[in-house]
């Protein structure tokens, strides 16, 4: 049997920046593999004080969990924003009403924990940049970020 704890998990730490813009700095460490899990994933963030850990967005193909460890993250969802604590659990289901972002308001660090489905190909939409993403299993060549006013016609370039 192959385990981890979501409490006591060692989060490993960057020597320097990454290249994420200011207010993005957590730290992660993927569960899955490290349980042997092939159909489910999990990630562990740690975030600091006034950070968060990705864009606002929501998904098609894949269903995802937050579960907060510890701290008081604030998540901002389409109704609003609230702010949780150790032990909530939340749903963000596929498709605009499981549009998320946590940020770290206090002063405290936040841990949590999204577990998901892992169907690939996967979309992600980002509402406030209008850019839309999809995301590949394993081979990345075929992942691609866009903005929705770069679309073409379905027979644009076809002959």
């Amino acid at each position: 049997m192959q385990r981890a704890n979501l409490f006591s998990l060692e989060i490993p730490r960057r020597d320097g920046p990454g290249n994420e813009p200011p207010g993005y700095a957590a730290h992660e460490v993927r569960v899955g593999p490290l349980i042997g899990s092939k159909l489910l994933g999990a990630t562990i963030y740690e975030l600091p004080s006034g950070q968060s850990n990705c864009p606002y967005h929501y998904e098609y193909g894949n269903e995802e969990w937050l579960i907060v460890i510890a701290g008081r993250p604030s998540l901002r969802h389409p109704v609003g924003e609230d702010e949780l604590v150790a032990g909530d659990i939340v749903c963000f289901p596929e498709g605009p009403a499981g549009a998320h972002k946590l940020t770290n308001r206090t002063d405290e660090t936040v841990r949590f924990a999204i577990l998901s489905t892992k169907q690939s190909p996967a979309v992600a939409v980002y509402p406030d940049s209008d850019k839309l993403a999809i995301w590949r299993l394993g081979d990345h060549r075929d992942n691609l970020i866009t903005r929705r006013a770069a679309a073409v016609d379905y027979w644009e370039g076809e002959t």
